[in-house]
Formats: C-alpha cells, structure tokens, sequence
C-alpha cells in the first residue's frame, strides 16, 4: 500500500484539509495514512477525525494509522507532508517577540526573516534536518513538501544538506491575486499572471485581462483605496486568528497600505501581506517615527495575538471535529492533493513551489530559494525559468537572501558570527538598532533559547 507521511500531524485542522483532500482524490484514496506527532494526545485527536472522514467520505478506503515513533511513520513513504512548529507559541514565539521589544525593536509577524524569522529558522532547521536523514534510511525516493515557516531558509538548509527532494509550498501566491482584485472591487474572469521572486516577497509581475494589461487599472484603483475587506468574518470561521482586530476601514485607512505603498514605490504588488512586508523593509516600522504604525495600520506584534485566538478557538472547535462521528470532507483549494494527483495520473498542475535557484531567476544567487511556478506532473515537479526580474524588485529580494544564507551557514556549521551577520544584514533590524544592540540581542535570544538551540560557538 501507498503511504503519505504527515510530520506535525497535531495540527488538526490543517491536517483535516490536506489529508482529508487526498481522500476524495481518486487515485490517493486507497493510500496509508500516517500520522506522527509529539504531542500524543493532538495525535490522537487528529486520528480519530480522519478515521471519520475516511469512514463518512471515503468508504474506509483508506488506511488511517498513528505512530509514535518517526521511523516507522516514514518507512516507505512516497510523500512526507511538514507541517510542524518548534517551539510553539509558548516558550519560543513569545521569546522571539518579547526580548527584541527590551531593545526597541518591534515586529508584526516575526516567522519569515527579522530576528524572530532568523532564531525560528536556528531551532526549527536541525529537526528538519533529522527528518530527512530519517528519509534517506527508510524512504529516500519520497517526496518532501514543506509548509513550515521560515519556508525560505527551511527549504534552503534541506537542499544544501539532503539528497531528499524538497519542495516548499505557501499560501500566498495561491491567494495574492484573487484578493487584490476583490478588494479592489475588480473583475477576476478572463486574467492571466506572472508571479516570482523568493517566499513571502514574490512579485506580481504581469497580469491581463482578455489579453490586455491590467495593471493600470490596479494602480488606478488601489490609489482610491480599495472597496471591500479582503476577508469576511464568514469567510475564515474555520481560521478566526487571520481576521485583524477591528480597525476602521476606508478607502484611506484599510489593510493593506503597505503592499500598495510598495506597489507605488517600485512597480509590482508583492504576493504576501501588508503585515509581513511592513518588517521586510525598512520603511516601515521606526521607533523614532511611530506615527507611520498609524499611517499604514501596521498590527504590531500580530501573530502572538493569533496564537492566543487560535488556542481558544481550538477549544470551541476540538468537539466540533474530533467529537462529530458523521463527520465529512469537502475538498479544498490546499496545493497537496492536487500536486499528488498529478504525480500519480501525469495530468499536469501548475503551481508556486519554492526550489533552489538552478538559473530559474537569473539576477538572484544560485544558492537561494526561490518561488517560482512549478508543474507537477509525469516527470516529477519541473520549476519554471523566469529570467532577470526588474533591477529594483531583485535588490529587495536580496535584502532579504544574504539574511537567509547566513542563517543556513550558522545553522549547518554552529558559527555564531553567522548570527550575527545575519542579524546585521537584516533590513528592519539593522534599521533600528546600532552594531552592539544586535550583538547583545542575539546573546540574549540565544541564551532565553536555552536547549530549543544548538551550541553556537
């Protein structure tokens, strides 16, 4: 029998939406299922709910089975689906929030780059690492998606140091488009795009409609502000922590300033959210300029606060989902089962993957990540060459690429000066704080860290 591995599988409803897609997809339906977690009773919980889909959806065609122990759950599978978090919300995330705000330093997101992104990167690398060693034993020809965040340097410290294949694999590309035209009150029929770039910071460069160039008209648009929040309270009820605090919303004074900001700025709308890319930059977050929290309705110390709604929503819907024995699956727009799908059948399924730079955009490093569109199909996953993105729109992804590389290079080789070299490159924190502040910061991250790190030397 055919097994998908899913790493992380406590997460209960992501794993609902992955897994319970691959059994309604015709080919993946008789496949094992195995899930592993460290938490046993998040474990638990996510067996008993796709025991129940499987039964209700799927004629218990599938085989549904729980393991403890890493090895046996990935013994000859032929897809490992990552979905994990190291460190959880408590200790590490409010660690990498909390110890920066003692110098200052303020961050809306903190899971991508930034010094939240760069230690979330330094305890999450070495388990992943301990996956795919686990791969090459008992199952080296698997494929290896990835939807653990930091994707870029994850994806990255894998390709350098396993022979496994990898592919990272987000949202935002997925969603980019379809909600800027909704916010902007836009047509969606008939358009067309080119996407590229490095994760969380690609670029939305081409896009028609019925042939012609629609960007004039969303720049036109977006600088009369948009019409409608991009999402409805009804619209995430599975997903409440990605609904913002309430805040006023106007043409002037909405969501997304930031990403139209940068639009105006260099060209191109950037695929992931205003929240994320306000500490990408260094335009954006200033402790010396508060006002521009205002300004661009910036959700300082946001994903802390969806941690805390995710927790206590996960109370309300724990019974809804484990408890519910007539419980059913509708298929989803998650990448997995359509990628799987087409690995299985050869019909082709075009997507954004994350891969290593094989001369796919040619003014980056070859020795980074980026996003680029993928097929997946007969011959495996083929990412899609690109060429030179525009000058200005490169030079912001390297802002972020050298952060990235050097927090791979401490994390395979223990180099503390790695850490702070990447601290120092980092685009925000350089920003706000002197050379000596960000050398003390990341001795006091690493040391509040304690065991979920490696010895740096």
């Amino acid at each position: 029998m055919d097994k998908i591995t899913f790493l992380g599988a406590g997460s209960t409803v992501f794993a609902k939406n992955v897994l319970g897609d691959c059994m309604l997809t015709e080919p993946l339906r008789e496949f094992e299922y195995a899930l592993y977690d460290i938490d046993p009773e998040r474990l638990e919980e996510s067996y008993l709910m796709l025991s129940n889909i499987n039964k209700n959806s799927n004629g218990q065609k599938a085989r549904i089975v729980k393991y403890r122990d890493r090895c046996e759950a990935l013994r000859g599978a032929r897809y490992v689906i990552n979905a994990i978090q190291v460190g959880g919300y408590e200790p590490c995330t409010v660690t990498d929030f909390e110890i920066p705000k003692k110098y200052g330093l303020r961050q809306t997101i903190g899971d991508t780059v930034g010094i939240g992104g760069i230690f979330r990167a330094l305890r999450t690398i070495p388990v992943m690492l301990d996956f795919v060693k686990d791969m090459e034993k008992v199952c080296p020809d698997a494929l290896f998606l990835n939807y653990t965040n930091p994707m870029a340097m994850l994806t990255l410290a894998m390709l350098r140091a396993s022979s496994i294949r990898t592919v990272g694999i987000c949202h935002s590309v997925q969603v980019c488009v379809p909600q800027l035209l909704y916010r902007l009150g836009l047509p969606q029929d008939h358009v067309k795009y080119r996407i590229a770039g490095i994760n969380h910071m690609a670029w939305l460069l081409e896009i028609t409609r019925n042939g012609e160039d629609y960007y004039p008209e969303i720049k036109r648009r977006a600088e009369k502000g948009p019409v409608y929040k991009p999402y409805t309270r009804e619209m995430l009820k599975d997903y409440p922590q990605l609904l913002y605090p309430e805040y006023e919303f106007t043409p002037e004074k909405h969501d997304d300033l930031v990403r139209f900001e940068i639009m105006k700025q260099f060209g191109c709308y950037v695929t992931e959210s205003s929240e994320h890319n306000a500490e990408f930059m260094p335009y954006f977050i200033r402790k010396n300029h508060p006002e521009l929290i205002e300004k661009y309705q910036i959700p300082l110390d946001e994903y802390p606060r969806r941690c805390r709604i995710q927790i206590e929503h996960w109370k309300q819907l724990k019974k809804q989902l484990v408890g519910d024995e007539k419980l059913t699956h509708v298929r989803t727009h998650e990448y997995p089962s359509y990628i799987l799908e087409a690995l299985e059948t050869g019909k082709p399924f075009s997507f954004a993957g994350n891969v290593r730079n094989d001369g796919l955009i040619e003014n980056l490093p070859k020795d980074c990540c980026v996003e680029v569109t993928c097929v997946a199909g007969q011959g495996g996953i083929q990412p899609c060459h690109v060429g030179n993105l525009p000058h200005q729109l490169a030079a912001l992804n390297m802002s972020n690429i050298g952060m990235q590389q050097l927090t791979v290079d401490a994390a395979l080789t223990g180099k503390k000066e790695c850490i702070y070299q990447a601290a120092l490159l980092d685009p925000h924190t350089a920003a706000e704080l002197t050379i000596d502040e960000i050398h003390s910061l990341v001795d006091d991250l690493i040391e509040a860290h304690g065991s979920w790190l490696p010895e740096f030397k």
